[in-house]
C-alpha cells in the first residue's frame, strides 16, 4: 500500500494542514466581498474542471506512484471536479439513514476500501507580491492524501470542512502536478452517518490562494448593541509577522463610517484588536438584512467582509434577537441535487433560498454538516437565520446489537461507543472547531449545533464547553443531549436551548408547564414525506401560544432522489434507497422534502407558505366592513411590508375584487384594522378572500408576489351552494314505467332510459346502463382503503392486519318498494375481510328516481376493536377516461382534513389528469375535501355527485391498488377507466412517518356516522 493507514488512526485526523481560521478570499486590492464572484479575485486560482481520474475497488490495488509528475495516466479518464465518482459511473449510490454502511468497528473500516486517484496539471508562476501559496479543498468525502510534483503534502478528513495546506515549497514555476487519493471510508465515517445518500470524491471547490508572507490570518468580528449605538469588535492574529493593518468600515450605501489600525492586545485566542462605534446603527435581521462592509488592508493584500450588527440572548427562557422575541420559521436543508449529488453550486443554492423566501421561511439549519462557506454569506445577504451544525453524526451506534433491544436500553447505551468515549474527544473537538472557526463572522448564524443524533457524553460536554468559551455571542444547542445513560450526571450547563425532534403537542405543553429555564426549539418537526405534512397548522398554533417556544425547522427541504433518465413512458426516473442493489438501505425515507428533487414544490410547501403567512385575519365585522389583522412578522411593520387584494365570491363566481393599503401601522405581534366595502347576496355560499402581497421587492422575491391568504365565510340569509341545492332536487321527468325484476341475486330496475342492476348479495350496484350503454367498468364498492401515504407507514401495518385492503361488503337482507316515481331499496350490510370479523355494520337505503338519479343513505356503525379507518365512501369505476372536471370545494390542489390551509373554496374547472399529484413513491393523492358537488365529463357523457353535507372526493386514472403496489411513479399503469372515490371522509395525513401519531381530531374513528350522496348520470343538468 502506497499510503500510511491514517484513515484508521484517531490520532491522525489531519497532517500538515493549516490552523483553523475564518473563511475569506484575499485580493491584492479592494475587490468587494467576493461572494458570488470569488473566483474573480486576483489572488485565487481555481483548480476545478477536468481532472484525470481512476477508480480502484480497493486501496490495496493502488500499487503505483500515480502522483509522480511523469506517471503515465493513459489508463485514467477525464472527470469533472467538483464531482462524486458514483456519478462518474463507478461504485454505486447507497442511501442509509441510521445504520452504518460498514461494520460497527471504529476506528476500523473495511479492508477493501474503495478509492479514487485524481491528477491535475496546472501552471503556476510565483508572484513577488504574494509568494506564499495555500491549497484549499472545501469538501472531500471521506479522507484524502495530497501530493504536488511527487512530494507528499499532507492528509485530511472531515468531509464538509475546508482543508488548507501550505504548498509554497513544493510548487515550481511552470507546470505542476497535483495528485489526490480519496478513500471512500475512514475512521471519520463513523462520525458522518447522516441521513443521506453516501457519495465519494472531491465534491466542493479546489483552489490556490496566493498571499504575502505576513498577513492577517484569522479574525473574529463580534457586535454589541447599546442604547443609541452599536460596537463592532474585530480581533485578529497574523501569519508570519504582525504588519500594519488599516481597517475601514462602510455602510450599505458605501459611505465611509470610520477607519483605524489594529492595535496589539493579547487575548485568549487573538493578538490584535480594533473597535468601531456606530451611532444609530442599522441592525441585521432576516426581514431587514442590513450589512456593513469592513475592509482590512495590509501591504500587498486586502480582505473584505460584510458585517451584520445583531445580538442574540435568552431571558426568562425566551430567545431574543436585537431585543425582539423571535420565532424561527425554519427548514432543514441538505446539499442534494438529483443530477450532481453533493455538488451544489451558487445557482442551486440561490434557487433554494429564493423558494424558501417566497414560502415565508426565515431560517435554515445546515443539516447535518457545514455547507460551502458562501452559502452562509448568501444567508447574510438575503436574510435567513442559520443554525450552523458541525459535521458530526454517529447515529449508527444506536443500531448496535443488544440483547435487551428495548428502546429504553438502546437509548441509554447509544452513547457508549463514541459520544461518551474519551478516545473521541479530540476528533469531536476538531469537527466543532472546524465549523465554528470557519463561519464565526457570519451574522446569519445565531446558533451553533454540535451535531446530530449521536447520543450525549463527554465528547459533547467538551465541545460545548470550548464553543461557549470561544464564542460568547451566540447560543448553542444539541438535540441528542436528550439521550444519555444513567451511569453518571451529565453537564448541560453549556447548552442554551432545549431542542427536540418531532415532539407531540402534549410533550411541548408538559415542558412549558414545568416553567423551563431554556427556550424550546423544534429542531425537526412536521416530517414532510410524500403526501404531507398534515399538522403544520397545529404546530403553528402552539408555537405562537408560548413565548418560550422559539419556533421550529421542518424536516426537510428536498427529496433526495438520484436522476436515472427517462422511463419508456416519458416520466423522469428518480431512484432512492434499495434501487442500486444496496445490502443496507432505508428505502424511500430520503424522499421526505417539501420539494421534489428537481425543486418542483410539493403541496406541502404550498401548505407551509400559507400557514406561515405574514398576517392573519383575526376578525371581520361584516356589518361595518372592519377587517382586523395580526402581524406575524418578527420585525417589520405590515404597512411597509405588504398590501392586500380581496375578492368576494358566491358559489365560486367572483362578484367583487379590489386592492387595499394599510393606512395605519401594524407592528409585529400587534393587531390593526382596515375597512372593506363589500356587498353580500342573500343566497349562496359566499367567501371573502384576502391575499397578502409583497409591497417592495427584495433580492429574491419580486414585488406583488402573493405571500399567503385568508378566507372568511360570509353570512347571508341562505348560505347553501345554490348549484348543489339544484342538483339535490329531484329532476322532473315525464311519467314513465319503472319495472323491478327480482331474482335470488339481483334487483333490476328498468325504464326506457336506463337499466340498473343491484346485487342483493353485496348491497351495491353491479351494472348501470344509460341509453343502452354500460357506465361501470366494474361493480360499485364500499371503499375503506387508500393507498398508504408515507405518513401511513406505521398505521398501515394495523390497517393491513385489520384486512382493510381486502375487505368486501355482504348484504344480509334486502327489500324494496316503489311509488311509481321512484324505487327504494333497503339493505342490511357489513364490511369484513376473509378470516376476520366485521369491521362495519350498515343500514343502506338506495333511492332510484324515474330520472335515473341514485341517492344513497348509509347508517354506519364501526366495530371499535378495529383501528381508525383510512376512509369511508363509495368507489366507482367509470368506463373510459373522463377528461373534464368541475367541482366546488377546497382547491385547486389536493386537500385533506388536516392539510388544506393552502386551498380555498371555489368553483374549479380543471381535468381529471391534473388531479394526480405524482409522488415519486406512489400513494394516496389528489383528494378534495369540503366539497358540495363534483362533475366529470367525456364526450357526451357526464357524471356528477352531490351531497347535503360537505364531502371529499378524488378522481384518477389509477386504482388505489396500483398506487399501493408500485414502488415508483414511473412504473404506474393507467387502468383505462376513471376511478371515482366519493368519501364521507378520509383519515388525516399527519406526519407520523417520523413524527407523532395522527391527532384524534383528524382520525376517521367515529363509532357511528351517516353517509349521504346523490349520483347523477347524463347531460340533462
Amino acid at each position: 500500500m502506497i499510503v500510511p493507514k491514517h484513515y484508521e488512526d484517531l490520532n491522525i485526523v489531519h497532517e500538515n494542514t493549516m490552523p483553523y481560521r475564518a473563511y475569506y478570499i484575499p485580493a491584492s486590492h479592494d475587490m468587494g466581498a467576493l461572494v458570488e464572484d470569488r473566483f474573480s479575485s486576483d489572488r485565487m486560482m481555481a483548480l476545478n474542471g477536468k481532472w484525470q481520474f481512476r477508480y480502484f475497488s480497493s486501496i490495496y490495488d493502488v500499487q503505483e506512484k500515480f502522483y509522480q509528475p511523469d506517471y503515465d495516466c493513459s489508463s485514467f479518464v477525464k472527470a469533472e471536479v467538483p464531482g462524486v465518482w458514483q456519478n462518474y459511473g463507478y461504485d454505486s449510490h447507497q442511501y442509509t439513514n441510521v445504520r452504518y454502511p460498514i461494520p460497527l468497528d471504529p476506528p476500523y473500516v473495511p479492508q477493501e476500501n474503495p478509492c479514487g486517484a485524481y491528477v491535475r496539471k496546472f501552471y503556476y508562476e510565483k508572484s513577488e507580491d504574494a509568494p506564499k501559496a495555500y491549497l484549499n479543498f472545501e469538501g472531500v468525502d471521506s479522507c484524502f492524501y495530497v501530493w504536488i510534483n511527487g512530494k507528499y503534502v499532507g492528509y485530511s478528513q472531515v468531509s464538509h470542512a475546508t482543508s488548507e495546506f501550505d504548498v509554497t515549497e513544493v510548487l515550481v514555476n511552470g507546470e505542476n502536478t497535483l495528485a489526490v487519493l480519496v478513500l471512500k471510508w475512514c475512521d471519520g465515517t463513523y462520525l458522518e452517518d447522516q441521513d443521506k445518500f453516501r457519495m465519494s470524491g472531491i465534491f466542493r471547490d479546489v483552489y490556490l490562494l496566493n498571499r504575502p508572507a505576513n498577513v492577517v490570518y484569522d479574525y473574529f468580528t463580534t457586535t454589541e448593541i447599546q442604547e443609541d449605538q452599536a460596537v463592532i469588535t474585530i480581533q485578529a492574529k497574523y501569519q508570519g509577522q504582525a504588519v500594519p493593518t488599516k481597517l475601514t468600515l462602510y455602510d450599505a450605501e458605501k459611505q465611509k463610517i470610520a477607519s483605524q489600525m489594529f492595535r496589539e492586545e493579547a487575548g485568549d485566542f487573538y493578538t490584535h484588536k480594533a473597535v468601531f462605534t456606530v451611532k444609530n446603527a442599522k441592525l441585521w435581521n432576516p426581514e431587514q438584512p442590513y450589512l456593513y462592509t469592513l475592509v482590512m488592508e495590509t501591504e500587498g493584500e486586502v480582505l473584505t467582509d460584510r458585517i451584520g450588527i445583531r445580538e442574540i440572548c435568552v431571558k426568562d427562557a425566551v430567545l431574543y434577537v436585537n431585543g425582539t422575541d423571535i420565532k424561527f420559521k425554519g427548514v432543514n436543508r441538505h446539499d442534494s441535487d438529483p443530477m450532481t449529488g453533493f455538488v451544489i453550486g451558487l445557482d442551486q443554492m440561490k434557487k433554494d433560498l429564493q423558494m424558501m423566501k417566497e414560502s415565508n421561511f426565515n431560517a435554515v439549519r445546515s443539516s447535518h454538516y457545514p455547507n460551502a462557506p458562501y452559502f452562509y454569506q448568501l444567508c447574510d445577504e438575503y436574510g435567513f437565520f442559520v443554525i450552523a451544525e458541525a459535521d458530526n453524526e454517529s447515529h449508527g451506534t444506536q443500531s448496535q446489537y443488544l440483547k435487551d433491544s428495548s428502546w429504553e436500553n438502546v437509548s441509554q447505551r447509544w452513547n457508549e461507543r463514541i459520544a461518551d468515549n474519551p478516545d473521541f474527544i479530540p476528533v469531536t473537538l476538531d469537527r466543532t472547531r472546524l465549523c465554528v472557526h470557519r463561519e464565526k463572522n457570519r451574522p446569519s448564524i445565531v446558533i451553533w449545533s454540535m451535531g446530530n443524533e449521536c447520543g450525549y457524553g463527554c465528547t459533547f460536554e467538551e465541545a460545548l464547553k470550548w464553543t461557549k468559551e470561544f464564542d460568547k455571542t451566540r447560543l448553542t444547542c444539541y438535540e441528542s443531549s436528550f439521550y444519555r445513560s444513567k451511569k453518571r450526571t451529565y453537564d448541560y450547563s453549556n447548552i442554551d436551548i432545549f431542542s427536540r425532534m418531532y415532539p407531540s403537542l402534549e410533550e411541548i405543553r408538559d415542558y412549558m408547564e414545568q416553567k423551563p429555564d431554556k427556550p424550546f426549539l423544534l429542531i425537526e418537526y412536521c416530517h414532510a414525506m410524500g403526501n404531507g405534512p398534515g399538522d403544520l397548522e397545529d404546530y403553528f398554533q402552539i408555537i405562537n401560544q408560548y413565548d418560550q417556544l422559539c419556533g421550529g425547522f421542518v424536516w426537510e427541504w428536498c427529496d433526495h432522489g438520484v436522476y436515472q433518465g427517462q422511463a419508456a413512458n416519458g416520466k423522469e426516473k428518480y431512484f432512492y434507497g434499495g434501487d442500486f442493489g444496496e445490502e443496507v438501505h432505508d428505502g424511500n425515507f430520503c424522499m421526505d422534502g417539501l420539494v421534489y428533487p428537481d425543486r418542483t414544490p410539493h403541496t406541502g410547501l404550498l401548505e407551509y407558505q400559507n400557514v406561515y403567512r405574514p398576517a392573519r385575519v383575526v376578525s371581520f365585522r361584516q356589518e361595518t366592513g372592519e377587517l382586523c389583522l395580526k402581524n406575524y412578522m418578527n420585525y417589520l411593520d405590515l404597512k411597509e411590508y405588504l398590501f392586500l387584494s380581496f375578492e368576494v365570491t358566491c358559489d365560486g363566481k367572483r362578484l367583487e375584487k379590489g386592492e387595499a393599503e394599510l393606512k395605519e401601522s401594524i407592528l409585529p405581534g400587534q393587531t390593526g384594522s382596515l375597512f372593506l366595502d363589500i356587498t353580500v347576496p342573500e343566497c349562496g355560499k359566499c367567501y371573502l378572500k384576502v391575499s397578502y402581497h409583497l409591497k417592495q421587492g427584495n433580492a429574491l422575491v419580486v414585488p406583488g408576489s402573493v405571500l399567503g391568504f385568508d378566507e372568511i365565510l360570509l353570512e347571508n340569509k341562505d348560505g347553501r351552494n345554490q348549484q348543489a341545492v339544484s342538483l339535490l332536487e329531484c329532476r322532473k321527468e315525464k311519467a314513465v314505467s319503472m319495472q323491478v325484476l327480482e331474482t335470488d341475486r339481483f334487483l333490476t330496475i328498468e325504464t326506457e332510459k336506463f337499466t340498473y342492476r343491484y346485487s342483493k348479495l353485496f348491497g351495491l350496484f353491479e351494472q348501470l346502463q344509460l341509453h343502452g350503454e354500460e357506465l361501470l367498468a366494474a361493480p360499485m364498492e364500499v371503499n375503506i382503503w387508500r393507498a398508504p401515504t408515507d405518513n401511513d407507514r406505521k398505521i398501515k401495518l394495523e390497517w393491513m392486519a385489520a384486512g382493510y385492503d381486502r375487505s368486501r361488503t355482504r348484504a344480509y337482507a334486502t327489500t324494496w318498494e316503489t311509488n311509481g316515481e321512484s324505487v327504494t331499496i333497503y339493505s342490511t350490510m357489513s364490511v369484513a375481510a376473509v378470516a376476520l370479523q366485521r369491521v362495519l355494520d350498515m343500514e343502506a337505503q338506495w333511492n332510484i328516481s324515474v330520472a335515473g338519479e341514485i341517492t344513497v343513505t348509509m347508517q354506519v356503525k364501526k366495530n371499535m376493536e378495529f383501528p381508525q379507518l383510512p376512509r369511508f365512501g363509495l368507489r366507482l369505476f367509470l368506463k373510459g377516461e373522463y377528461e373534464g372536471l368541475k367541482f366546488y370545494g377546497l382547491g385547486p390542489h389536493e386537500s385533506y382534513v388536516d392539510k388544506h390551509r393552502s386551498c380555498s373554496h371555489g368553483l374549479y374547472e380543471t381535468t381529471v389528469a391534473e388531479q394526480h399529484e405524482d409522488y415519486l413513491r406512489p400513494q394516496e393523492n389528489g383528494s378534495h375535501t369540503d366539497c358540495d358537488y363534483m362533475m366529470i365529463e367525456r364526450e357526451d357523457r357526464t357524471f356528477a355527485a352531490v351531497a347535503p353535507e360537505p364531502f371529499a372526493f378524488n378522481v384518477s386514472y389509477y386504482t388505489q391498488e396500483e398506487l399501493t403496489e408500485k414502488a415508483h411513479n414511473f412504473e404506474l399503469e393507467k387502468s383505462g377507466n376513471t376511478v371515482v372515490c366519493l368519501d364521507y371522509a378520509q383519515n388525516g395525513i399527519g406526519s407520523n412517518s417520523c413524527g407523532p401519531e395522527l391527532r384524534k381530531e383528524y382520525r376517521l374513528d367515529q363509532e357511528t356516522f351517516t353517509f349521504e350522496m346523490k349520483l347523477l348520470f347524463g347531460k340533462e343538468w
